[in-house]
């Protein structure tokens, strides 16, 4: 176990400077960052210094405030340039899967709408038209409602009006969706942070879908769950539904999210 190997002390208190700079919303005054980071003023100092040193760390001569450096930047953009969403998530939801029994799908917003990409299959068969390229419903499927909630609604409505979309899976359960039923639906999505489809667009089914966000804040992923209705649970606060935002926050966190500085569409 990675927790039994002998390391360094001295790296790992100083790595709680590094820490508090990180989820501090502004550059920091020494006596705040060394109670941020359980030390005392006089044991900080001699770490920022090695720090700065190395470009970790800077410090605003004009203040005294510090704040992470360029190394540091550098250190989280490669760090971003190595993440993939859809690597992220796998392992995620592999051992989601296996708590819940469910199928669950991981989707990318592509040329003609929500994507599938990567399906793990769960104990629980579920016979569904669904397969890896298959696009769903932008509004008749709980994959395509997470895209249409938090993407940028001008997207949305080009998207809707250009009807590249073609025939997708889930269409026919929207030919009846007035516009206010879609403002409801989208609406809902944004309030619970997550999609649910009971028993449609495909009688017998059920499904949960939930956004995953990059740094930014912006969707990158539609994590769906997916079974029969005799084993799918489709209360919002059910165990289903409590899984599948807990992996989904998990992802977001590992790719960067934070909702503190990132911003959502409203």
């Amino acid at each position: 176990m990675a927790n039994d190997q002998r390391g360094i002390q001295s790296v790992e208190v100083g790595g709680q400077l590094l820490k508090a700079l990180a989820e501090a919303d502004a550059p920091m005054m020494l006596r705040d960052l060394a109670k941020d980071a359980g030390m005392t003023a006089a044991k900080a100092h001699p770490y920022l210094v090695s720090f700065m040193r190395i470009g970790m760390v800077e410090q605003d001569k004009a203040s005294g405030r510090y704040e992470l450096g360029p190394l540091a930047m550098q250190i989280g953009l490669a760090s971003m340039r190595r993440l993939a969403p859809v690597r992220v998530a796998a392992g995620l939801v592999s051992e989601m899967v296996a708590r819940i029994g469910q199928t669950v799908a991981l989707s990318v917003w592509g040329n003609h709408g929500p994507t599938v990409v990567r399906i793990e299959e769960g104990v629980s068969a579920v016979h569904v038209n669904m397969r890896v390229g298959s696009v769903m419903s932008l509004l008749g499927t709980a994959t395509g409602r997470v895209y249409a909630a938090f993407l940028p609604p001008k997207m949305i409505e080009a998207f809707l009006e250009s009807g590249v979309g073609g025939a997708s899976v889930g269409d026919e359960s929207v030919r009846d969706m007035g516009s206010e039923q879609i403002k409801a639906a989208v609406a809902e999505v944004r309030e619970r942070g997550l999609a649910r489809a009971v028993e449609r667009p495909i009688p017998g089914v059920n499904a949960f879908s939930a956004p995953v966000f990059d740094q930014a804040g912006s969707i990158v992923l539609a994590i769906t769950a997916i079974g029969p209705s005799g084993t799918f649970d489709p209360a919002w606060d059910g165990p289903i539904a409590r899984e599948l935002l807990d992996c989904a926050r998990t992802a977001s966190t590992r790719l960067g999210y934070s909702p503190r500085t990132s911003q959502q569409v409203a």
